[in-house]
């Protein structure tokens, strides 16, 4: 399993823009063939930065969404919001908390 986070900091008077979007979206990227887990995070300091922590069955499957036309069309919409460049990392898991 490879666990994907990403830090996506927007623009002051996007963040709504950004909530919705995600909200529409959501369901699609849950449900794209690889993905197993997805959930948005708000940083408590800092309303205008995010956090997208997902898993994914490997590497393929996560190369396979970003060149998907679901990853492009939200993509080019939120890209425009960002008020600083994205930040990701691809890691994987070493411990469950049970």
């Amino acid at each position: 399993m490879l666990v994907r986070i990403v830090k996506l900091t927007f623009q002051d008077d996007k963040i709504a823009d950004f909530t919705a979007h995600f909200e529409v979206h959501k369901n699609t990227i849950r449900h794209f063939e690889g993905c197993q887990f997805l959930e948005l995070y708000q940083d408590k300091n800092n309303p205008a930065i995010f956090f997208t922590y997902s898993y994914w069955e490997n590497e393929e499957a996560l190369e396979k969404y970003r060149n998907s036309d679901v990853f492009k069309n939200i993509w080019k919409t939120v890209k425009v919001w960002f008020g600083n460049k994205p930040e990701a990392w691809s890691v994987n898991k070493l411990v469950t908390v049970e």
